[in-house]
């Protein structure tokens, strides 16, 4: 049986680069429409002992300016398999990212591991090929996180994972809206990752 191992893989040296757009609305300050973009390399690094004993991988991430390419900030996070779920640490929040094997309508809690408010996602889409940015993946899933649309709430949250390289696409929206009208935005945020380049160094 294919358990979908692939789907988040741990191979040292392995990297992937994004362009992330981040957007901040608030009709009530200026400017009330406020975007900043930049670069985001992840790095598989070596395996280290984690605090509950675990062998687990160093998972680094660098932001770069877009224009200039200089590091803004770095850090240090964890990522493992861990029996049927594969975790990242975040900023000391333990996160189940994936769940194995993958498989269509599987859910689950991805902070049944901390503090933060209960999350359910579920996955759709598996095994589907996909063009994500002009790379060809032939499997690929999405974890959905939310799909929520009201009066005035519009929340719409998913990753999308290919086989051999892990998150491939990611794009947040929680907004305050007018009126089911999903382009009336009052206050929220989104987040945006686009693929720009992978492999391993």
């Amino acid at each position: 049986m294919d358990f979908g191992f692939e789907y988040f893989p741990i191979t040292e040296g392995a990297f992937s680069e994004y362009e992330v757009l981040e957007v901040f609305h608030d009709v009530d300050v200026s400017p009330q429409h406020d975007s900043s973009r930049y670069i985001l390399k992840t790095k598989i690094g070596e395996e280290v002992l984690d605090n509950s004993g675990r062998l687990v991988n160093k998972f680094f991430q660098y932001r770069y300016d877009i224009s200039t390419g200089e590091l803004l900030d770095q850090r240090v996070w964890t990522l493992v398999r861990d029996g049927g779920r594969g975790e990242v640490v975040e900023e000391n929040q333990r996160l189940i990212k994936m769940v194995f094997a993958v498989k269509n309508d599987q859910e689950w809690d991805v902070n049944a591991f901390n503090s933060l408010p209960s999350q359910e996602v579920f996955l759709s889409n598996v095994g589907e090929s996909r063009s994500i940015e002009g790379f060809p993946f032939e499997e690929t899933a999405i974890v959905n996180y939310d799909d929520f649309f009201s009066l005035v709430d519009y929340r719409k949250k998913r990753e999308v994972y290919a086989k051999g390289v892990g998150l491939v696409e990611r794009s947040f929206k929680d907004f305050t809206i007018q009126n089911f009208d999903t382009t009336d935005i009052r206050k929220g945020t989104e987040v945006h990752y686009r693929l720009i380049n992978y492999g391993v160094e």
